[in-house]
């Protein structure tokens, strides 16, 4: 498996007074860098050494989210009195509760 398919993200961290790399796939690796490029390269770098090892031990790296396959339906539970909220949006809006979570959702991720 090739590093470069994995879920990478740099940060500036003001604890550490460094960016922080991270790999999604990964949780427990980061990489610390003053310079943001190389905290990039550096947890590349990182994920790929630990891929390199999990095959040389016949263990199976996890599978890069950009290779999983992704139905769009996933279950959400949440309180009565909240779902109740939002079919009453939906109504008053004329659209699917599907379609009103659909949209709430679609914006929270743009603005996040």
């Amino acid at each position: 498996m090739d590093a470069k398919f994995y879920t990478y993200r740099v940060f500036w961290s003001e604890e550490d007074e460094e960016f922080v790399g991270l790999c999604a796939e990964f949780p427990g690796l980061s990489w610390l860098d003053e310079n943001q490029q190389a905290a990039f390269t550096g947890i590349i770098k990182l994920v790929q050494t630990c891929i390199n090892d999990l095959e040389a031990n016949n263990e199976t790296p996890p599978t890069p989210l950009s290779k999983k396959q992704y139905s769009g339906k996933f279950m959400v539970r949440i309180p009565p009195e909240q779902h109740r909220e939002l079919a009453i949006q939906a109504a008053e809006q004329g659209v699917s509760l599907n379609r009103l979570a659909s949209k709430k959702l679609s914006a929270s991720t743009e603005a996040g």
